[in-house]
């Protein structure tokens, strides 16, 4: 018995003859299992992006600024808001020039005794009505709030002008 495995481990693999339709061939047929080594398979994994369907405010703010343009008597009112400052313009993009330009880094309107950034931005807010009052602007084209949320910052200022009727 212990000579007939012995005889048999020997042997890879076995002949056999299978008849084709074009004649007769000889394939190998392994008895045994043969290990291979050093295989390494990969399994096909498919990965979605994350909330594909969620864009940027960044490119819904690019793609809508091509539809409100500003004119000279009804600008574009747009509001940056950096990690500490508030920044914002009225602009006229038919003529492309800037109508008002107002930030809470100006001296004049942070003041003498430094106030903080939410009384700055409030103040960037009642100056820039002052500015469309002297202008005779009475409303504007669109309010681009360039991406960013409704932060404090951007409260505090909209509350100027909301009271003028910019805001609904």
């Amino acid at each position: 018995m212990v000579s007939r495995m012995a005889a048999l481990t020997s042997l890879s693999s076995v002949q056999f003859r299978i008849s084709d339709i074009l004649g007769t061939r000889l394939k190998p047929c392994p008895l045994f299992p043969v290990r291979i080594t050093n295989v390494f398979v990969k399994s096909l994994v498919i990965e979605a992006r994350n909330n594909s369907r969620v864009e940027s405010p960044k490119t819904r703010n690019r793609r809508s600024r091509k539809k409100f343009n500003g004119t000279q008597t009804k600008p574009r009112l747009s509001v940056f808001c950096s990690d500490k400052q508030l920044y914002a313009m009225l602009v006229d993009d038919f003529n492309k020039k800037c109508l008002f330009y107002g930030s809470t880094l100006q001296k004049s309107i942070r003041g003498d005794p430094p106030c903080t950034v939410l009384e700055a931005a409030k103040r960037v807010g009642e100056e820039l009505i002052k500015a469309s009052i002297d202008l005779k602007i009475n409303e504007i084209s669109s309010y681009d709030r360039n991406g960013n949320a409704r932060g404090e910052r951007m409260q505090a200022f909209e509350i100027a002008i909301k009271q003028h009727g910019f805001l609904p």
